[in-house]
């Protein structure tokens, strides 16, 4: 395998680009990023310093992941969705001299194992995406989602659950159930979890 990288792409000469990935038209790769295996990074797209992200992740077009953001594998980034990491943004200090890089520290977004963030979402940083939950486009996430979530709006909140599938769980026989898949879950002290087969 090998990486693609196109011509008008970005990309910092210390970053790590993972065998098989590919970043597309006008994408920013910057320095110390570390992309795994698998990835694609579509057109437009911003990676910041240092941002980690696992194997087999896909970051749509025009997609902001800002430093320090951590996404673990297979995580989906849809169009246009903004990870923030600023606690009090500001351009200026209350002196009114332009804030620099140390006059803040940034916080980031964790996206945990096949997690998906729907178009044009934004994640305040620092919350934690767990894995498998699905964050529908347009939401903005202020707290953290648990795993297998399903949150919507603005301010997000949970609607419901989802499997591995990404499809919305129906409640059977006590169990929550992927109309697609048939696999079955149960809540467990609150959190939902795969049910023994």
């Amino acid at each position: 395998m090998t990486v693609r990288i196109v011509d008008n792409a970005d990309v910092a000469a210390d970053a790590e680009i993972g065998d098989g990935s590919s970043i597309w038209h006008l994408a920013q790769i910057r320095e110390g990023a570390r992309l795994g295996r698998d990835c694609v990074v579509g057109r437009g797209a911003y990676i910041g310093t240092g941002v980690r992200l696992g194997d087999g992740c896909k970051v749509q077009n025009y997609a902001l992941v800002y430093e320090p953001a951590q996404l673990g594998d297979g995580v989906f980034i849809g169009p246009a969705v903004v990870l923030t990491n600023d606690h009090f943004p500001r351009a200026i200090n209350p002196d009114g001299s332009p804030k620099s890089a140390s006059d803040w520290e940034p916080v980031g977004v964790t996206i945990e194992r096949g997690a998906a963030i729907g178009a044009r979402a934004v994640c305040v940083a620092p919350v934690i995406i767990g894995q498998w939950a699905s964050v529908a486009a347009g939401a903005v996430v202020t707290k953290d989602v648990p795993a297998f979530a399903l949150v919507a709006g603005v301010p997000a909140r949970q609607i419901g659950w989802v499997g591995k599938a990404g499809v919305r769980l129906e409640e059977r026989d006590g169990f929550w159930v992927c109309p697609t898949t048939g696999d079955r879950y149960e809540i467990q002290q609150g959190r939902l979890r795969e049910a023994q087969q």
